[in-house]
């Protein structure tokens, strides 16, 4: 497939997996569409570790493999840890978009940060320091709602615009 495919098909899947995702948390209630929405998550899930991967494994195979796996475990149904296998997955892609000059660095660097944030609110979390924060908590808004503004504007980029093959001149 090419970059120009792979970047479509994610910028798509972004798109899907944040209506997915916030679909399913406006559904409270209706176990059986939630659980349906859910499922379509990990599928985003699984499609974006192939397509990211398939976009950064030139800048650094072994990272973008690290990153891939984290977005694989995100995917699984049910899984406990889910957010912090996508922010530390999401933290190693952008990194590589970083390196890799592939999108404007304005838009890398706010990925890189946005998802370090979000590794550092779950590992808090996980630890008991901050205690458990849900989606009504302005924490939990404060540290996600950068994460959602770099996904949604960097699927807009994927669409549009693609990615830059990576400037491999520069890694050695």
């Amino acid at each position: 497939m090419t970059a120009t495919t792979n970047a479509r098909i994610a910028g798509f899947t972004f798109l899907f997996y944040i209506a997915a995702g916030v679909g399913s948390l406006a559904l409270g209630g209706q176990a059986h569409l939630r659980d349906v929405l859910t499922l379509l998550t990990s599928f985003c899930a699984l499609v974006l570790a192939v397509t990211l991967y398939a976009l950064t494994r030139k800048v650094d195979r072994d990272v973008a493999m690290i990153a891939l796996l984290c977005r694989f475990v995100e995917g699984i149904p049910g899984h406990d840890g889910g957010a912090i296998f996508f922010a530390t997955g999401s933290t190693l892609f952008c990194w590589l978009l970083v390196r890799g000059r592939m999108i404007p660095a304005a838009l890398a660097w706010l990925g890189v940060l946005a998802s370090l944030g979000l590794v550092a609110l779950l590992l808090l979390q996980r630890a008991a320091v901050l205690g458990v924060t849900n989606w009504s908590s302005s924490v939990t808004w404060l540290v996600w709602l950068p994460m959602l503004i770099f996904e949604l504007a960097f699927a807009a980029w994927l669409i549009v615009k693609g990615v830059e093959p990576p400037e491999l001149k520069h890694l050695t």
